[in-house]
């Protein structure tokens, strides 16, 4: 980052929204305390590492912000206009991201020792600033929640995870031993899976599972849990049902699959498939790793009776 000389425009700097509102007289006696820098592409101007003492006004080029490693993919990028490190301005902390540039940058620079002083200068200022602060805890909390739902979810079919399987099984367990309710689970194989890669090719394979998650998705209860356990391998939760209900439940599904003869795929037409289930309902004192286990019993019978068929 190199210092650089710069000459205000008080037109284009009141279209910012740091400068919202704020009196042209105000303005000029702000920007006295703003210095400006160069940033070079590749340059980091925040990280965690270092403390920083500066709020930064990106006037020209990108900015890309990492969590956590320079090595993952950006959760967002700052384009002209955009503040950059209001928080840890603020409170003289360290920052909680990478900021780097990805393109030639020209940034202005406000210490910190200045703020409290501009602040009661224009109290329009210190608005703008608040607003900037709120919108930069609201992104935050979306990036939060947004890794929590990728963390839970396949990413090829949408269902959920093994890792959400944990999580759900936890708290449907405990759930149905307090109001003495059923718990059940599906076990669902789909049938000669690597002979259908084999002839068909392994995205189509793809497509066959994302077939068998949204067929199965659209005939479950909001409170049904589908996860893609393994490879072709499928679980359904299905909280408050007895066994016999979830017989018929698992009927009902492996007759929906087998009407889909043919589905249509971005790369063709392609045959449908069948599924194999394995039935088994939550005993007291089970653990997941258990249910599991008596579902996959169930499974391989199933499999042993010739496929396309429910045991349990």
């Amino acid at each position: 980052m190199k210092t650089a000389a710069w000459q205000a425009d008080l037109q284009q700097l009141h279209q910012l929204r740091l400068f919202n509102n704020v009196a042209a007289g105000s303005m000029t006696r702000l920007l006295t305390a703003f210095s400006a820098c160069d940033l070079d592409a590749g340059d980091v101007l925040l990280s965690p590492f270092n403390r920083n003492q500066y709020l930064y006004l990106l006037l020209k080029g990108q900015l890309k912000v990492y969590l956590g490693s320079l090595d993952g993919h950006a959760v967002s990028t700052l384009k002209a206009g955009d503040c950059v490190g209001e928080i840890s301005f603020i409170d003289n902390g360290h920052p909680s991201a990478y900021v780097v540039a990805t393109e030639p940058c020209f940034v202005l620079c406000l210490h910190r020792e200045s703020l409290f002083s501009l602040l009661q200068q224009s109290p329009e200022l210190m608005q703008n600033l608040l607003e900037l602060l709120c919108d930069r805890v609201r992104k935050g909390n979306r990036i939060i929640l947004d890794s929590e739902q990728t963390a839970n979810i396949d990413a090829l079919t949408g269902a959920y995870n093994r890792r959400w399987l944990e999580h759900i099984f936890e708290r449907e367990s405990t759930r149905s031993a307090f109001n003495e309710k059923p718990l059940c689970m599906l076990m669902l194989d789909v049938d000669h899976f690597k002979a259908y890669n084999d002839q068909h090719g392994h995205l189509a394979g793809d497509y066959a599972l994302c077939l068998v998650a949204h067929t199965l998705s659209n005939q479950l209860r909001p409170k049904d849990s589908l996860t893609r356990y393994g490879g072709e391998e499928f679980v359904i939760l299905l909280p408050e049902i007895s066994a016999e209900e979830a017989r018929s439940i698992g009927e009902r599904l492996r007759v929906a699959l087998g009407e889909v003869k043919s589905f249509h795929a971005p790369i063709g037409v392609l045959p449908g498939v069948t599924v194999s289930i394995g039935l088994a309902q939550m005993q007291p004192q089970d653990s997941l790793q258990g249910l599991i286990a008596r579902a996959d019993s169930a499974l391989y019978q199933a499999k042993q009776q010739g496929r396309d068929c429910l045991c349990g």
